[in-house]
C-alpha cells in the first residue's frame, strides 16, 4: 500500500475582505477544504510544504477594491487556495533534475502537499555557518533583496547619506537598516517602529536611533530627529508616517514605495497626504517598485549578502525572523499576525503534523 497521499487540504479564498481577513462568520475570508491531488505528470514533483512565508503584500492580491490590471500579479480568484511561496520536501518526482527527498522553493499556496511542475521549484543548498533553511524566505530571499534594491537601485542611496526607515522591525525594514549602515555606509540611520522593545532591535542592527510611531511624542520625536535633514526615505507602511516623512525630507529627497500595510485593512479608507504639495515644493522623487522587477539579477544580490554575513556587516540568524509552529488548522491566524504587529523580522509558518 502506498503511503503516497491523493488528497490535501488546503485554505480556499472563499469571500475577498473589506476589512479584516476572517475564516469564521457569515462571509468568511477562507475556509478549509479537502481536495483531490492530481495524478503526478512527468516532470512533476509531489511536494510536502514545511514552512510558509507570510508577507503583507498577500493582503493586496486578495483585495476587492484594486482593478484588475493594476496589480503587479494575477490577483488571487475566489475558489483557489490562497497563494503563497514557500519551502517544501519532494515527496515523489517524475524529474530527473528534482529527485524525492529535496527540499525546495517554491509557491506552494496554502496547500499542505501540491503538485507542482519541476521547472517552478528551486532546490534549496545549505547556508553558511548552519543558517537556517527558512532565511531563504527573509533575509536571503525576496524581502532582502526588496531591501537591496529598493535602497540602492531605486534611491541610489549614497555614503554619508541621511536615511529613514519605516516598519523597521519587519521583515524588509530589519535589512534596509543594516544595508544602509553597513554596506552602504549611511552617516545617519532612522529606523521607525511599534515598541520600544522592537526599537532596540532595530538599534542593535546598527540604526543611530529608533522612534516607536506609537508614542504620543513621535511626531515631535521624528522631527527633531531629523532636523539636519533626510536624503532619503524607505517606505513600508504609508499612511500618516509617509504625510510627516513628506514634511522632513530634505531638498531632491529620494523615497521608495515598498508598502503601505497602515492601509491594507481598510479598503474604503483612502489615504491622505496633507503635506503631498511638499513633493512639489521640496523637489522630492517618490517612486514605487516591485522586487519582481529586479529578480534577474537577484544573484549579484546574494553574492554580496554571502560575503557581507561572513564579513559580520549583516546579521542573520534567529533574530532576523519569527518562525511560528502553526497547525494546518490555524494557518490563516498566523498570516493575520503580520497586521497587528506581532513579528519581528521576517514572519515564518512553520507546519506543524
Amino acid at each position: 500500500m502506498s503511503n503516497i497521499p491523493t488528497k490535501t487540504r488546503s485554505w480556499i479564498l472563499t469571500n475577498k475582505p473589506t476589512g479584516l481577513a476572517t475564516i469564521s462568520g457569515d462571509k468568511p475570508t477562507f475556509t478549509l477544504e479537502t481536495r483531490d491531488l492530481p495524478a503526478l505528470q512527468n516532470d512533476q514533483v509531489l511536494v510536502k510544504a514545511l514552512y510558509y512565508s507570510n508577507d503583507p503584500a498577500q493582503r493586496g492580491w486578495i483585495s476587492p477594491t484594486i482593478p484588475e490590471g493594476r496589480l503587479y500579479v494575477p490577483p488571487v480568484e475566489v475558489g483557489t487556495a490562497m497563494r503563497t511561496r514557500g519551502l517544501a520536501e519532494v515527496i515523489d518526482s517524475k524529474s530527473d533534475k528534482v529527485p524525492k527527498g529535496t527540499i525546495v522553493s517554491g509557491t506552494t499556496d496554502w496547500n499542505e502537499y501540491v503538485v507542482l511542475d519541476a521547472s517552478a521549484v528551486t532546490p534549496v543548498q545549505p547556508l553558511p555557518g548552519g543558517l537556517s533553511l527558512t532565511h531563504y524566505l527573509g533575509a536571503l530571499g525576496g524581502t532582502g533583496l526588496t531591501a537591496y534594491y529598493g535602497l540602492v537601485k531605486v534611491c541610489e542611496a549614497k555614503k554619508g547619506e541621511k536615511i529613514v526607515v519605516s516598519g523597521a522591525a519587519g521583515a524588509t525594514g530589519s535589512m534596509v537598516v543594516q544595508i544602509a549602515k553597513n554596506i552602504v555606509g549611511a552617516s545617519n540611520v532612522i529606523g521607525i517602529a511599534g515598541s520600544d522593545s522592537k526599537c532596540r532591535w532595530v538599534e542593535s542592527l546598527g540604526a543611530d536611533k529608533c522612534l516607536n510611531y506609537k508614542s504620543p511624542s513621535f511626531a515631535k520625536d521624528l522631527k527633531e530627529a531629523t532636523k539636519d535633514g533626510v536624503d532619503v526615505y524607505f517606505d513600508n507602511v504609508g499612511g500618516e508616517i509617509l504625510d510627516l516623512m513628506l514634511g522632513n525630507m530634505s531638498m531632491h529627497g529620494r523615497i521608495a514605495a515598498c508598502g503601505s500595510i497602515s492601509g491594507y485593512n481598510s479598503d474604503d479608507e483612502p489615504t491622505i497626504l496633507k503635506n503631498y504639495f511638499q513633493v512639489i515644493t521640496m523637489r522630492l522623487q517618490l517612486r514605487g517598485f516591485i522586487i519582481i522587477d529586479y529578480l534577474p539579477k537577484a544573484g549579484e544580490a546574494l553574492k554580496l549578502f554571502r560575503e557581507a554575513i561572513q564579513e559580520g556587516k549583516l546579521k542573520v540568524g534567529d533574530e532576523n525572523e519569527t518562525v511560528v509552529p502553526t497547525k494546518f488548522e490555524d494557518v490563516p491566524k498566523t498570516w493575520l499576525t503580520l497586521f497587528s504587529g506581532g513579528n519581528t523580522g521576517k514572519l515564518v509558518t512553520k507546519l506543524e503534523g
